[in-house]
């Protein structure tokens, strides 16, 4: 689930973008509790790879991911 500005932020990647975000997407969802810690907010998390950077926190059960920021260069 994206919430602002990650929702904005997906609408203007281009296609080539969006694969990588799918991908990253795929391998934060096999562990998210493995997923680096944020800085700032231990309740967030940081995944960086491929030029893509997804924050994001997990629900209780860690069955539904909560992105609130992706950037892709």
């Amino acid at each position: 689930m994206f919430i602002e500005p990650a929702e904005t932020q997906v609408r203007v990647l281009t296609a080539e973008q969006t694969v990588r975000l799918d991908s990253a997407l795929n391998a934060i969802a096999v562990d998210p509790a493995d997923v680096k810690a944020h800085a700032t907010a231990s309740a967030l998390r940081d995944y960086e790879h491929d030029g893509v950077r997804v924050i994001f926190y997990a629900t209780a059960l860690g069955s539904i991911l909560i992105v609130t920021y992706v950037e892709a260069d």
